[in-house]
């Protein structure tokens, strides 16, 4: 599916009866932890085990095989930047892509552009998105319900590769590079991207780890972005259902989402009637696209493009 599973093992420290401490690892080394009041609902797909926690500091929670996914609370943090900037850069997004995206956040927010006409879904584990539809219909806004929506359940990888010159716009929500979503941050994976895109115009939006907890695949998935497109600018943010501060790339040939003003990128949202975002605007458009100094320094470091055939990230772990 989706949101950042990030590597490690999640677990649980019961603390009082109908509580307990959810502890989630983000490197070997460190993580973070949140109360949990309930399990709400539980089941499992062919790919993985769904669960919803009733929590106090985020409200409901979506873990997928005990990994936060999505939360009630300030998901807001995660899915504006990884929608806004790219839909308010393009001249005119009509097509979009979202490469997993199961829990429905996103096309929320891609749905709240009059332009966008058609926005298709691959996503390769429907279970995610019927237990998105049933219990995170307040969160995503019943988004699944929208005629402009087309629902494919497949590979990622696969569905691009059958799908050239489509798309105006593609956002990648996708678990973090280990295990079989490897294979989709990989500078030949970013090549059938750009092949994708209906023209020099097209604009892709991936989350791009940590500076903080992953160093290393930060600065991998940087420097392979920069290997297949002209521009690569990296927004940071601090988002709290995962913990850390985190990193959203948006990617073009044409593109330089830098070059837009803040009055601009203001005016587009007017424009499309957009008014209720919490972390988006002009301001913080050109606020999020600067990094501190330490993270200038990580960036100017070797590290390795990434390709199909060596797709292992130098601090891949596993606990």
């Amino acid at each position: 599916m989706q949101k950042s599973i990030r590597p490690g093992v999640a677990h649980i420290n019961r603390i009082a009866p109908r509580r307990r401490i959810f502890f989630e690892a983000l490197n070997p080394y460190f993580g973070y932890f949140y109360t949990v009041n309930k399990s709400i609902r539980k089941t499992s797909s062919f790919f993985q085990n769904i669960e919803l926690v009733e929590t106090d500091e985020f409200g409901k929670v979506l873990l997928l095989d005990n990994i936060t996914q999505v939360c009630e609370r300030n998901e807001y943090s995660y899915h504006e930047p990884m929608v806004h900037p790219a839909l308010c850069c393009h001249p005119k997004p009509e097509s979009v892509l979202v490469i997993g995206g199961g829990d429905g956040c996103l096309l929320r927010e891609i749905l709240k552009y009059p332009t966008v006409t058609r926005v298709e879904v691959a996503e390769i584990d429907h279970g995610v998105i019927h237990f998105a539809k049933k219990y995170l219909a307040a969160i995503n806004r019943n988004a699944f319900e929208s005629g402009r929506l087309h629902i494919n359940i497949t590979d990622g990888r696969k569905y691009i590769e059958e799908h050239p010159g489509e798309f105006d716009v593609i956002i990648m929500d996708m678990t973090d590079p280990f295990g079989p979503s490897k294979m989709l941050y990989t500078s030949n994976f970013f090549r059938l991207i750009r092949r994708a895109f209906r023209s020099e115009k097209g604009m892709f939006v991936m989350h791009s780890e940590s500076p903080v907890s992953r160093p290393a695949a930060f600065s991998c998935i940087g420097k392979t972005l920069r290997s297949v497109f002209t521009y690569v600018n990296l927004l940071y943010c601090y988002i709290q259902m995962y913990g850390v501060l985190w990193s959203i790339a948006v990617c073009s040939s044409t593109v330089d989402i830098s070059l837009i003003k803040p009055a601009a990128i203001d005016r587009m949202l007017q424009k499309n009637g957009i008014d209720d975002l919490q972390v988006y605007n002009g301001a913080t458009h050109a606020a999020m696209q600067v990094p501190y100094p330490y993270i200038t320094k990580l960036l100017r470091k070797p590290a390795r493009i990434i390709t199909d055939n060596r797709p292992d990230f130098p601090d891949d772990f596993i606990f």
